[in-house]
């Protein structure tokens, strides 16, 4: 972590002030109002706090702080989500500053400690903070065996306050006892999809999906009876559509209303997963596209070399009958392999764009004209409606001719003699700033369990051919910031819809 260490202290002050700034602007008025010397306290104690643990990985600094600033908070009248918000804050400050100066992996492992230093300084905070509350609730259930009729109104108060707390907490709280919900805050239910009155007096087990229970029973069970088990973990909660969504839960052991119970802080961590995911197909995708680049270069030169002779020998010599036509398939099967070459590097350049006002409809009306001879020798009939009233898009005009002649490709490969295909163009569904590409065959379509990976590098089930087509066009209309779909139809044949924002030029 030395690169990251050294990142931290250059930037620490503009860090620091942009921190402040920020807090001060969007954080609400009881931030707003407080002077900037003291958030600039704060924030520095706060920021080197979390250097020692992203660095050194020493806690005793944030576990500090975090005693220090909940009694500051509290007594300011603070509540808990607007003090998680703060520190969250740190997040969306120093990743700019990490991610312009890190690589992909240094990036991803400094980005996980700043996850990690950022759910314990939280949840650590969310530990401290209700202990700080029980204290005081204990504090006044004694001063109320002597001042009964003197503190009742203050115990309500503090509960009430408590519970607005409580409520106003961006992560999901729930108390579970004897395996039942016995409270829960608005988060956890909005979580879920459920109002709270759905939620209080259910099984917890309702509430997790099925691939999860057996665990999350066993956590539980061991937890009660043992009065130990694993604070943090993470499982798949269950909504009410039934959906299961990657999920992270801190419970502790307490005691409510008399009985033994576990209260918890679930919050969702979809968006994580997903980055995750993401970042590891992209760290995939780079080392395929490297080996492709070096076979594809490796390949083509001999390829090369053979083709151009054989052009030579067949201009040079008579060859009769067979012998002739068996060079001419020589030749036209290495033009085919030279243009799976050329796919496959161009799967592993980056994409870069030139983007100039264009009409979709005249690229489309280009490329059918392109494919012509295609459509003639398996006698396919393509039906067109490309609008008139779309006016030039900001548009990289090669890269879309490609997309689009990488589809209907597919659509001839996967159509009999006689098929037909339909391709439109008109505004997005109800915005007339976004335009629909829509392109229908009436083929064999696609299985349904093939649909999720269509748009995967070399996924294919074609005899021929590299599986790169569909993911050219997917990654082609994304750098575009568009997106795209297929579906089976129900009569048989795919529907492939490419949406695309007109862009500047379409003003």
């Amino acid at each position: 972590m030395m690169r990251v260490a050294d990142i931290l202290r250059k930037h620490r002050e503009d860090v620091i002030a942009e921190w402040v700034g920020r807090l001060r602007g969007q954080m609400g008025p009881r931030y707003g109002c407080r002077p900037v010397d003291e958030l600039g306290i704060t924030v520095a104690a706060a920021f080197d706090a979390s250097y020692a643990v992203l660095v050194d990985r020493d806690y005793r600094m944030i576990d500090c702080h975090i005693r220090w600033i909940t009694a500051l908070r509290l007594l300011g009248g603070f509540s808990l989500s607007e003090v998680q918000g703060a520190y969250e804050m740190f997040r969306k400050v120093v990743t700019p500053v990490l991610t312009a100066e890190l690589k992909k992996r240094e990036l991803q492992s400094a980005l996980e400690r700043v996850n990690e230093c950022l759910y314990y300084t939280i949840t650590r905070f969310s530990d401290n903070f209700q202990q700080l509350h029980e204290k005081q609730i204990r504090d006044h259930a004694q001063d109320l065996k002597q001042q009964v009729d003197e503190r009742t109104s203050e115990l309500a108060e503090s509960e009430a306050q408590y519970r607005v707390l409580v409520e106003d907490i961006n992560d999901g709280y729930f108390v579970n006892q004897n395996s039942i919900i016995v409270f829960a805050n608005k988060a956890f239910c909005d979580l879920h999809e459920y109002t709270v009155a759905e939620v209080v007096g259910r099984p917890y087990l309702d509430f997790i999906a099925p691939e999860s229970r057996a665990e999350v029973r066993k956590i539980y069970e061991k937890r009660v009876e043992r009065g130990a088990a694993q604070d943090l973990y993470m499982y798949f909660r269950r909504t009410r559509d039934g959906r299961a969504l990657p999920t992270e839960n801190k419970v502790k052991l307490i005691v409510y209303r008399g009985e033994t119970a576990a209260v918890g802080i679930c919050r969702d961590i979809t968006e994580r997963v997903e980055m995750e995911r993401k970042v590891r197909e992209s760290e995939s995708l780079a080392h395929i596209g490297q080996l492709t680049t070096s076979l594809a270069h490796e390949i083509r030169n001999p390829l090369s070399s053979v083709k151009m002779n054989i052009q030579i020998l067949l201009k040079k010599l008579e060859f009769r009958g067979n012998d002739k036509r068996r060079m001419e398939i020589m030749t036209e099967e290495i033009s085919r392999l030279e243009r799976i070459l050329t796919e496959m590097l161009d799967f592993a350049k980056p994409l870069r764009l030139d983007l100039k006002p264009a009409s979709i409809k005249s690229i489309i009306a280009s490329c059918i004209e392109m494919m012509t001879v295609r459509f003639q020798e398996k006698g396919i009939r393509v039906r067109r409606r490309l609008s008139s009233e779309i006016p030039d898009m900001l548009i990289d005009r090669d890269k879309i001719e490609q997309a689009v002649i990488n589809v209907l490709q597919n659509c001839i490969d996967a159509l009999p003699n006689g098929g037909r295909i339909g391709i439109s163009t008109k505004y997005g569904s109800g915005n007339a700033r976004q335009v629909k590409i829509e392109v229908d065959d009436d083929g064999p379509g696609i299985a349904d369990e093939d649909l999720p990976y269509v748009f995967d590098p070399f996924f294919s089930n074609k005899k021929k051919g590299t599986g790169l087509g569909l993911w050219n066009v997917k990654k082609v209309i994304e750098a575009h910031g568009g997106t795209v779909g297929v579906a089976s139809k129900r009569t048989g044949g795919v529907h492939l819809s490419m949406m695309m924002p007109l862009g500047k030029g379409g003003q």
